[in-house]
């Protein structure tokens, strides 16, 4: 009788809410590239074979186009000494760049780096992605907030748990499909976090990249730095101040 209950307890759903397992990931390096070392990375994004660089701290903070493949800087525009440059996105033809403490979400128009507009938020801002409908935005905390495309509109937020346990110092984003991918600040793991829930199903680890050896001495030089390029399925990442670029695949690490 007992097992009879148990069979009808599981074909009932029965433990519908244990979680699937998170997954374990690692970088697997398709090529090293080279970048202009003095960038103070906080938004990263792909875009038709360009990479778009949002740069941070005040004096240094600008907005730059990059070629890829050589890392030259192909255009460039400076924020003012009070602004400190933060995350970035792409919205239709316009990109969108976050300030840190300032309140500002600057907008930009991509072809010629024209400031036609600014939104305002309460707070800081870190990270910024889109996912075709909305903007995902970070703000250090263990949420993200969903915000409109248009005029910036606080829409909702979303609380990020990793095994039940909320996840701070969310920074970076990258939006891909059903999930938003987090750098963590001052961490060399990347979360995969569903939009739907709010869950971490997976925890990249991107430790390998660069060694302590080749990074400058200064203790901001940290992993952060996420674009996804679509039509090759592949990620770019880099650090603050990181004198290189990786192209990458996100695979499942290989057993001890």
């Amino acid at each position: 009788m007992k097992a009879l209950l148990l069979l009808l307890f599981v074909l009932l759903g029965w433990g519908r809410g244990q979680a699937e397992p998170v997954e374990r990931l690692e970088v697997e390096v398709l090529a090293v590239l080279p970048r202009a070392a003095d960038a103070f990375t906080q938004g990263l994004l792909w875009h038709r074979g360009r990479l778009y660089e949002s740069t941070g701290r005040y004096g240094h903070s600008g907005l730059r186009e990059l070629d890829p493949h050589s890392g030259e800087v192909r255009r460039r525009v400076d924020l003012a000494d009070g602004l400190f440059g933060e995350g970035l996105a792409l919205v239709e033809d316009r990109l969108i760049q976050l300030t840190w403490r300032e309140g500002l979400a600057l907008i930009w128009r991509r072809d010629d780096f024209a400031l036609v507009a600014a939104h305002h938020y309460q707070g800081e801002g870190w990270g910024l992605c889109y996912d075709g409908e909305v903007l995902w935005m970070s703000d250090g905390s263990a949420s993200l907030q969903r915000r409109d495309a248009g005029d910036f509109t606080l829409l909702g937020r979303l609380a990020v748990t990793l095994d039940g346990e909320p996840q701070y110092r969310l920074n970076e984003l990258a939006c891909v499909g059903e999930h938003v991918y987090a750098n963590i600040w001052h961490d060399h793991h990347i979360l995969r976090i569903h939009k739907a829930s709010g869950r971490v199903d997976a925890v990249i680890d991107a430790s390998a990249l660069l060694p302590l050896s080749e990074r400058p001495a200064d203790r901001e030089a940290v992993l952060n730095g996420i674009a996804w390029d679509p039509g090759q399925g592949v990620f770019y990442l880099t650090g603050k101040l990181w004198p290189r670029l990786f192209r990458v695949r996100f695979v499942h690490s290989s057993p001890d």
